[in-house]
């Protein structure tokens, strides 16, 4: 009966079923573009996201126990406040708060003032959101304490040298030892750790760049990864003659060292600008030979002068006989 009605009020109005179907298809499009166009607008309302906390402060957990709602008036399309008020309702987005924001409060407890917050107001909110005000003035988080002690950071490097070039000092790090957190019985084995393998291959100039650090299971560090610099120069060989000496004999002793004499290259950084053997000394300590078992001991040099590298010794081991002074 309805269907009839309905075919005879079509047919009075001159309107066939297929210009319906045209006119809720464009009904439909006109609507479409008129949500699509207000939701592209851009208002002002009042959002809040739930966070939770996350930074390396030494001592204590990187993750908060708790998470907070941070409220805030933001700027940003419809779009965007239908996905911001969806996400309220969904689980907490954890956010990397860089440890000088946060202040300490007491105990296990670090806020955030409303004026750092805005620094992460997209890591909060998201892109294309612009920040009005906060409601709140600072927020607090927990983060618990944890075991943690402080071990240096071992370099694993290969490096080779083009002819003539070579280090000025040891690879330096930065930083050079890190906080590592775990369980006790973890932290009591644990007195360095190790960055991955550098391998530098004929260099002839100062190299520096990051490296990883070695993870060890269950274990958290400070830091993932260190900056390593390397010094290098080009070197020349100037050859010398040295007697080699000794210090801290006993006055009622006398040690002689075999042969008296070394054959000694040092290795300058070029260009030479004064001649350094007359500054450079060749040694044996009489401590050495006391704890030798056979009296063979290997000479020490005194400091180097300025621009010298490295010392070459020939021969590298000297006979020492111990004599009482008559």
């Amino acid at each position: 009966m309805f269907k009839d009605l309905y075919h005879k009020l079509l047919g009075k109005l001159h309107i066939n079923g297929r210009d319906v179907t045209v006119f809720l298809l464009s009904l439909l499009l006109a609507f479409s573009i008129w949500l699509i166009h207000n939701l592209s607008e851009v208002y002002s309302d009042t959002v809040s996201v739930s966070v939770i906390a996350q930074s390396n402060l030494e001592g204590h957990a990187q993750i908060s126990s708790n998470s907070n709602a941070i409220v805030a008036r933001c700027r940003t399309t419809g779009f965007n406040l239908i996905k911001l008020h969806a996400a309220s309702k969904r689980n907490a987005v954890t956010v990397n708060f860089d440890n000088e924001d946060l202040h300490h409060k007491e105990g296990e407890y670090y806020f955030i003032t409303a004026e750092a917050l805005s620094n992460y107001v997209s890591e909060i909110y998201g892109d294309g959101v612009s920040l009005e005000s906060f409601t709140s003035r600072s927020v607090t988080f927990r983060f618990p304490y944890e075991n943690h002690k402080k071990v240096p950071v071992q370099v694993v490097a290969l490096v080779t040298y083009e002819s003539q070039f070579m280090a000025t000092s040891q690879m330096k790090l930065e930083p050079d030892s890190v906080m590592i957190y775990g369980e006790p019985f973890h932290l009591e084995q644990i007195d360095r750790v190790y960055t991955k393998s550098i391998e530098l291959s004929n260099i002839h100039s100062s190299a520096h760049g990051l490296v990883p650090i070695e993870k060890i299971s269950g274990i958290r560090m400070s830091s993932s990864e260190v900056n390593y610099s390397l010094d290098v120069a080009r070197f020349v060989e100037i050859p010398s003659t040295l007697v080699v000496k000794t210090r801290n004999v006993p006055s009622d002793r006398v040690l002689s060292v075999y042969p008296s004499k070394a054959n000694v290259i040092l290795r300058c950084v070029f260009p030479v600008t004064n001649d350094p053997t007359g500054k450079v000394s060749l040694y044996i300590d009489y401590q050495d030979f006391k704890n030798s078992i056979n009296g063979r001991c290997v000479p020490k040099t005194g400091k180097l002068p300025q621009g010298v590298i490295d010392e070459v010794v020939d021969p590298q081991i000297f006979e020492c006989v111990e004599t009482v002074k008559k």
